[in-house]
């Protein structure tokens, strides 16, 4: 019997339960994981930032959890390249991005190729993003406080 090859991405940025969620769901709904950790490059590239953890560390961090069973860098956003390389039979993503224009067209790409997008809810009450914007925003205050002595 053919194993169920699983396969989703994230930066990973300081780790919380909604990364565990998605990475727990991920692992209940296939038989072998890969998880793709976004480069720094990548990030800041797509997102106009650099993570706060490095991506050596959320890597590391990422590999140490028990549902995941590979890991591999996320160098690109294309995820038919991806598929390309590791032939995954489904991808997991949150529910956040359901139905949004780049989804979309990520889910054509893919069923074409014969795999499945499955969506988790969105843990609501935590953001990696919002966290993000709260500490660039001290780190920022704190620079100019440097600066202004």
């Amino acid at each position: 019997m053919k194993k169920t090859v699983g396969y989703t991405t994230g930066v990973f940025d300081m780790f919380h339960i909604g990364h565990l969620n998605i990475l727990r769901k991920a692992r209940e709904n296939c038989d072998y994981l890969i998880v793709g950790v976004s480069t720094d490059e990548l990030v800041r590239e797509y997102k106009s930032r650099t993570p706060i953890i490095p991506f050596s560390e959320r890597i590391e961090i990422v590999k140490a959890i028990r549902y995941v069973d590979e890991v591999v860098p996320q160098v690109t956003m294309d995820k038919l390249q991806a598929w390309e390389k590791l032939r995954f039979d489904v991808l997991f993503h949150g529910s956040d991005w359901k139905g949004s224009p780049m989804y979309d067209e990520v889910e054509r790409k893919l069923n074409a190729v014969g795999v499945r997008v499955q969506f988790f809810d969105y843990t609501q009450g935590t953001s990696s993003t919002l966290l993000n914007e709260v500490l660039h925003e001290i780190l920022r205050h704190s620079e100019e406080g440097d600066q202004n002595q």
